[in-house]
């Protein structure tokens, strides 16, 4: 998928975050003159989507905040931006830049996809045309809101293009509930209209919008439903031409997960650095070993982002995502040079740290035109199979009078393709991870809560399940994988910036 480079000058106001509110409109042209046919509304639904391959989105801030705040990454290089150390501590305060710059651009995605469904309304088409189409438009605005809403709890809803700024400068704070209802309306309207596949998996199909709504009824606590609509997908996935890819390692290799059928819906690099590193995919560089040159980049990376070693720990030393998921060696010389194991790193470069670093990024990341392995053309998995899997799971087994072996089938169908093993390791077969039975309700809860971590581990997901799960006193304790860190139920949710605040008192409320 070549990624879209739309420039917007339709009103300025309408195309851009909360943030810029005040900024001038430059270039104006009204809607209605603009948009003539569904060929504009498409190049309007296309920039939502665009604004998704931003750094400030999953490519580093957004993805950067996510991961650092959960229990299984920390910072590597101590002298890292403050901004992600306070992250990394739970410290983060209002004026953090990273939450800044990760508001805007998601604020940007949503306006985008408000423009795109409010110029639809001024285009004669019939139905059948025309909401496909706009269902694109509504899936981005749910997806992006349902990031916003695990992190920041009450927000900001706009539900069309901004064009009262003091109007949109009053605003007040939507309830988390109402929040939720929009984004479900939103998505069962896509779920409706999308068709059951797409050319690439970076444009939602009925698949997509059927994997968040399972979602989001988990992440609210709606167990029946999160069940309801994880086994409606479940039951469709072969109409959905979707299906769990037999090599682990493929799902995180550059050149081949474009064309896996298990992932649902996904934002597609390019490595393009043409338009500056707006653009740019910077997670491959920031979890990277700073001077080792194993794929021949010649400096795989800037040591930002780390496994805890207890993570490493954690994994079973026979299961393969354990090897997909982690470099545990390095070679800081020529590729055919000599291997250095984990536990040499640091005696390499002083920001390395004597741990395993992330692999899903780095080891397989395709083409790399820019410096130090940056602006890789991965294809960053938002929602794959094996999680609408693990949401059945985990819902039917909170359901009363749910059935224990049912959910465990679920889950088993996850660790069995870990067992199958891959190219990593030789294609070997392993015995571990065993199959789940004769659980009871609770540690089955456990088990697919271990299972969710072990296998999205570095995916964005950890965070949310946190949060979700209210697990925060017990992952940060002492036991925990990073170690004794201070924890209160205000760290679920993140602040909202101070710029904005200070712009709109309303939102301190």
């Amino acid at each position: 998928m070549k990624r879209y480079k739309y420039i917007f000058a339709l009103i300025g106001l309408s195309m851009i975050g909360c943030s810029d509110l005040e900024e001038k409109p430059v270039g104006i042209l009204a809607p209605e003159s603009y948009f003539t046919s569904m060929d504009k509304v498409e190049i309007a639904v296309k920039g939502a989507y665009s604004y998704m391959a931003n750094r400030y989105f999953m490519g580093r801030e957004t993805a950067m905040t996510l991961m650092l705040r959960s229990d299984i990454v920390e910072i590597s290089d101590p002298n890292t931006s403050v901004d992600r150390r306070n992250h990394n501590d739970l410290t983060d305060l209002a004026n953090n830049g990273q939450t800044l710059q990760s508001w805007k651009i998601m604020y940007q995605i949503i306006a985008a996809a408000n423009q795109a469904i409010a110029g639809a309304e001024l285009v004669t088409a019939e139905a059948s045309v025309k909401n496909p189409l706009i269902a694109q438009a509504y899936f981005a605005r749910a997806f992006t809101y349902f990031h916003l809403v695990q992190q920041f709890g009450a927000i900001p809803y706009f539900d069309k293009p901004v064009s009262d700024v003091a109007e949109a400068s009053n605003v007040t704070k939507t309830p988390v509930a109402d929040v939720y209802a929009n984004i479900i309306a939103d998505l069962q309207f896509a779920k409706e209209w999308l068709p059951n596949t797409q050319a690439t998996r970076a444009l939602p199909a009925k698949s997509a919008a059927s994997a968040y709504l399972a979602s989001v009824y988990l992440t609210m606590g709606d167990y029946p439903n999160a069940y309801t609509e994880a086994t409606d997908f479940i039951s469709k996935k072969g109409i959905y031409n979707i299906e769990l890819e037999a090599d682990y390692q493929d799902l995180f290799d550059a050149d081949k997960s474009g064309s896996s059928l298990e992932p649902i819906f996904l934002i597609d690099y390019i490595g393009d650095s043409s338009i500056g590193n707006y653009s740019t995919d910077y997670l491959v560089p920031l979890t990277g070993i700073r001077k080792d040159n194993q794929f021949g980049v010649g400096q795989e990376g800037w040591a930002v982002m780390v496994p805890s070693l207890k993570t490493y720990l954690s994994y079973n030393a026979l299961d393969y995502r354990r090897q997909v998921s982690f470099n545990a060696t390095a070679k800081f010389g020529a590729v055919d040079g000599p291997v250095t194991p984990y536990t040499g790193f640091k005696a390499a470069d002083s920001r390395n740290q004597n741990q395993p670093y992330i692999a899903k990024y780095t080891r397989l990341r395709g083409d790399t035109p820019g410096a130090e392995g940056r602006a890789s053309s991965q294809n960053y998995i938002m929602m794959r199979y094996a999680e609408v899997l693990l949401i059945a799971a985990e819902a039917v087994n909170e359901i009363p009078g749910g059935s224990i072996a049912e959910a465990e089938g679920y889950l088993n169908l996850v660790r069995a393709r870990a067992r199958s093993g891959g190219v990593t390791n030789g294609n070997v077969p392993s015995l571990f991870p065993i199959d789940a039975i004769g659980s009871t309700q609770a540690t089955f809860r456990d088990a697919v809560l271990e299972e969710r971590r072990i296998e999205l581990a570095f995916e964005q997901k950890r965070w949310y399940d946190i949060v979700r799960r209210k697990l925060g006193p017990t992952v940060f304790g002492a036991s925990g994988l990073e170690g004794n860190k201070s924890f209160t139920d205000a760290n679920y949710l993140i602040a909202i910036p101070a710029e904005e605040v200070l712009r709109n008192p309303n939102l301190a409320l």
